[in-house]
């Protein structure tokens, strides 16, 4: 059995390559009452996320349990400063509800043997030594800003990512 990386179907098809898109990964899976608590504030949220006074047309995600992935299509309002920083306490409200970072952006995360695992940067080289993490183990890419990038370049080979250089050494 396989684990079911499939996501790019949910992305609205509607909004443009260029929407920006964050990523905030958790620490932990989120149970299946949390997940639903953040799906919910989510939501809320994005119905309400607004940039100088005009609604931002975003969405909101949880994927895999763990990575909450927000998109704005800025063909029609951009996203200010305020309005990002209105989404970051959004994360960081979630982040203490749930007692979990969600901004850390020491922690890793791969696809190994069929799970999400996550891996502190610092542990990186002693995984590659190891055999833990090949150029083949998939990663996930948080460093993604685009809708496009989010389809193509969120969930790559270790040897196609930043991490690459990694691997050589």
């Amino acid at each position: 059995m396989y684990m079911n990386l499939a996501y790019t179907h949910l992305l609205p098809d509607y909004f443009s390559a260029t929407a920006r898109v964050w990523i905030y990964q958790s620490t932990r899976l989120f149970s299946l009452a949390e997940a639903f608590t953040i799906e919910d504030r989510i939501e809320n949220f994005i119905a309400q996320w607004q940039s100088h006074g005009q609604p931002v047309q975003g969405k909101g995600y949880l994927f895999f349990g763990q990575f909450i992935v927000l998109l704005a299509d800025e063909s029609k309002t951009m996203v200010s400063g305020c309005s990002t920083d209105s989404s970051v306490a959004l994360i960081k409200r979630l982040e203490q509800e749930f007692a979990t970072p969600l901004l850390d952006r020491t922690q890793l995360a791969f696809v190994v043997k069929d799970k999400i695992e996550r891996l502190p940067l610092a542990q990186l080289s002693y995984a590659i030594e190891k055999g833990f993490i090949t150029g083949d183990t998939l990663y996930f890419n948080n460093t993604v800003t685009t809708k496009a990038e989010l389809e193509t370049n969120w969930i790559i080979p270790v040897s196609k990512s930043w991490l690459a250089k990694k691997l050589a050494r």
